[in-house]
């Protein structure tokens, strides 16, 4: 059996220890929600034990999302108060450690609203995280946070005392809590990911093509696009794994070479909803066309937000090795899901996905970055060189890197 005391206190350790990297003497920015109390306060021990000089709380209860959604005047739902980004700021100024923890604690709170209204309204997300990501001031990872409502929409033919233990038993397995050294099997997990991402920066590749039911697309890249596995190092040498859990290896695409069609394989959760049945059209790297089965007007809304959130920001591969897909459960949760199949992102970019600051201006921006899941077993990936080679990177899922002799870019 499961025993989510014990695992909470395991991934409380692994996020401040291997995912964040939390210092001595380092604040500590710890971002929770209601039903997320246990794990947020074995986080906050862990973080002292660790040397935490301080352990900075905030909540965001999605039920006040809901109240301003449904009562808010509509011209005012796009507003944030201007401390809320500040204050993301002043972390990466104080060089913070943060922690997140993903997981819907009440999945259903905003069914029934006018889509078009939830759109309008992005928090908690704001764009100064993505600047700080950019400008790596924080050490700082997101780990997933398992509760009664999340384990019922995950596993709704359950009773929920079970739903939550088989939930906290998948969530422990993915995060490598089961093994004897956690810190150790990821450390090993990561080696691999990095070789990975280092073989296809080796590949020098023009663009990557997606081909699978549904799917047809190519995604350009720039010059200097390298890949990179979720492994980062601040301007002050602090490593941290962003994502626990962590099975991809990404790159930051040309904004204006996307084309084709694309058909997501697992559902999307964003702003509070799922959209399922995603299926989105590309033509000279904008999304022209977004339609769902539920749901679209969502992504619509999120897609319309500036110039850039139709266009893509992020590329990233996912092979068959990793311990989410193999589990064929859909986690409603955008840490999970992405990391058990390849995915791309409107949206923001990573700069430190390109090599030379010369293509930082090409990045796209924007004020979001939404991931959705176009990966699996039936979806082959070809890297594409720019004399028109075509090189096998993912063939059911399983990596065809060889070592070969970078073509010429």
């Amino acid at each position: 059996m499961a025993d989510p005391v014990t695992y909470t206190d395991a991934l409380a350790e692994l996020a401040v220890r291997l995912g964040a990297n939390v210092q001595p003497g380092q604040i500590v920015a710890l971002a929770s929600e209601p039903g997320k109390e246990d794990l947020a306060r074995a986080i906050a021990e862990a973080a002292y034990r660790a040397g935490a000089k301080f352990v900075d709380l905030t909540v965001f209860d999605v039920y006040l999302k809901r109240a301003r959604a449904l009562h808010a005047d509509r011209d005012t739902l796009h507003y944030v108060p201007p401390w809320i980004g500040e204050r993301v700021l002043a972390l990466g100024e104080h060089r913070c450690a943060r922690i997140g923890m993903s997981g819907p604690v009440a999945p259903r709170a905003l069914e029934g609203i006018d889509p078009e209204r939830i759109a309008l309204d992005m928090l908690p997300r704001v764009p100064e995280s993505m600047q700080v990501v950019n400008d790596r001031t924080t050490n700082w990872t997101i780990v997933p946070g398992p509760t009664p409502a999340w384990a019922m929409l995950v596993h709704p033919r359950l009773e929920p005392a079970a739903a939550l233990e088989r939930l906290w038993a998948e969530v422990a397995h993915i995060c490598r809590l089961d093994e004897p050294d956690p810190i150790a099997a990821w450390t090993a997990r990561l080696d691999q990911l990095t070789h990975a991402a280092a073989r296809l920066s080796e590949l020098r590749l023009d663009a990557v093509r997606f081909d699978g039911p549904g799917t047809e697309l190519t995604v350009g890249l720039l010059p200097s696009s390298q890949w990179l596995a979720a492994d980062f190092t601040t301007v002050e040498g602090i490593t941290s794994r962003p994502n626990l859990p962590t099975e991809e290896v990404f790159t930051t695409p040309d904004p204006e070479r996307v084309d084709g069609t694309v058909r997501a394989t697992k559902p999307l959760f964003a702003s509070g909803t799922t959209i399922t049945g995603l299926r989105v059209r590309f033509a000279g790297g904008r999304a022209v066309e977004i339609d769902a089965d539920d749901g679209a007007e969502v992504l619509r809304g999120l897609a319309a937000t500036d110039e850039g959130a139709a266009r893509l920001g992020e590329v990233a591969l996912v092979d068959r090795e990793g311990r989410i897909g193999p589990l064929e459960t859909v986690f409603f949760d955008t840490l999970l899901d992405e990391n058990a199949a390849s995915h791309v992102a409107l949206g923001h970019g990573y700069g430190m996905g390109l090599a030379s600051g010369d293509d930082l201006p090409r990045m796209n921006r924007s004020r979001i970055h939404i991931d959705f899941m176009i990966g699996g077993n039936e979806v082959a990936v070809t890297g594409l060189a720019s004399g028109g080679q075509e090189i096998p990177l993912l063939r059911d899922g399983r990596w065809q890197l060889q070592s070969r002799p970078a073509p010429a870019r």
